[in-house]
């Protein structure tokens, strides 16, 4: 665990789907392919590179990152996205993993059409957001993480490793305190 202000549930938690199935209603608001998205995912041939492809850019969008391995989402959330691309019989998600390569020539396909950003490029603005924060209300180190994790998500920021977030909130948090304490402290 990196962090004593996570349990092991949260770390392992982190940017992945729930244990429990999503509902019906879920499914129908955070996974519904619009005409836009039907369209790119359309683009490609065959139905298992059709699923695969939307089924990554439902993740990225409910997740905010995309999953090391594709098959590790609900099966509950394939079926649904199957129907909407036309894929007669989701399990051809299988064949989508055969060549790796596909699966992060649609990531950087992603990225592009829709406007996901890499962390890297929105640290320094999530950490002054952060400072701020922390500053402000005297959250503590959770809270700031999961209003971190928001605000990525937010801004179409991809996820960081949880390791990463983690020091950088631990970080802020830190910093935070220790001005604090040199104001209470006064003029020495």
């Amino acid at each position: 665990m990196p962090s004593g202000f996570l349990s092991a549930e949260q770390v392992a938690a982190y940017g992945r789907y729930a244990a429990e199935e999503p509902s019906r209603a879920v499914l129908e608001r955070f996974f519904f392919l619009d005409d836009a998205d039907g369209a790119e995912a359309g683009k490609h041939r065959g139905d298992h590179n059709r699923l695969g492809y939307a089924v990554q850019l439902m993740t990225v969008r409910h997740l905010g990152r995309f999953l090391p391995d594709v098959l590790d989402v609900p099966a509950v959330v394939v079926d649904y996205v199957a129907e909407q691309v036309g894929a007669a019989d989701p399990s051809c998600l299988k064949q989508y993993v055969e060549r790796r390569a596909t699966r992060f020539e649609h990531q950087a396909e992603i990225v592009t059409v829709y406007g996901y950003v890499s962390f890297a490029t929105a640290r320094d603005e999530l950490a002054g957001w952060l400072d701020d924060l922390a500053w402000t209300s005297g959250d503590g180190p959770r809270a700031l993480f999961y209003a971190a994790v928001a605000w990525l998500r937010q801004r179409q920021v991809l996820l960081p490793g949880v390791t990463t977030l983690v020091e950088l909130v631990a970080q802020v948090r830190r910093a935070a305190e220790d001005r604090l304490h040199e104001t209470l402290a006064g003029p020495g």
